[in-house]
């Protein structure tokens, strides 16, 4: 297994900024294929190894707290010490890292449902820890509890400021991803497009 790149100053694993034109996510959405949500038989988070070591002793978890946070500190094994940071979801701002989740923009059990069941455990490990597309993001960990495996039909975000970009993220990672979307599912990304600017 060739190992992921590891973050550095000129390749920062971030996620791309979310296109500030409607028409490529708007294509995007159109072209993700319609079927009814599928079973959770069979899931576990144990099928998507997460959390995977990323270079420079920082797993994912970490990697995503150090990119997303302010001032951030850590120990000599990476371990994430201090920091601020505020999640996009809801607006909150906090210092301990006990209270951030690093979240699955489309969820582990989302994933499993519509499409990924049938991948393979290395195909499912790169999902789970994707530094590239927009699908990590650290925040407030009892909001991320109340999302849990929910699409955006079932779930949107506190924040109303935020759904135009947590669709068009939904969207971007469904779509590499080649996810399929429900009706109601593609209802509900639809709508929340519309707010974009």
């Amino acid at each position: 297994m060739t190992a992921p790149p590891v973050p550095t100053p000129s390749n920062p694993a971030k996620p791309p900024a979310s296109p500030t034109s409607q028409s490529p996510v708007r294509q995007q959405l159109a072209e993700l294929a319609v079927a009814p949500r599928g079973s959770m038989q069979g899931y576990s988070r144990e099928r998507f190894p997460h959390w995977t070591q990323q270079g420079g002793h920082c797993d994912t978890r970490e990697t995503v707290l150090k990119r997303a946070g302010q001032g951030v500190t850590t120990e000599k094994n990476c371990k994430v010490r201090t920091g601020t940071w505020t999640s996009p979801y809801d607006g909150g701002t906090w210092t301990a890292p006990s209270d951030v989740d690093v979240d699955h923009m489309v969820p582990l059990g989302q994933a499993w449902v519509s499409g990924a069941r049938s991948w393979t455990t290395e195909r499912r490990r790169e999902f789970a820890n994707d530094l590239v597309r927009p699908q990590l993001f650290a925040v407030t960990d009892n909001v991320n509890q109340e999302k849990s495996d929910k699409a955006p039909d079932q779930w949107k975000p506190p924040s109303v400021a935020f759904w135009c970009t947590y669709a068009t993220d939904w969207v971007t990672v469904k779509h590499y991803y080649g996810l399929t979307v429900t009706d109601a599912e593609k209802a509900a990304l639809a709508s929340m497009l519309d707010r974009c600017g």
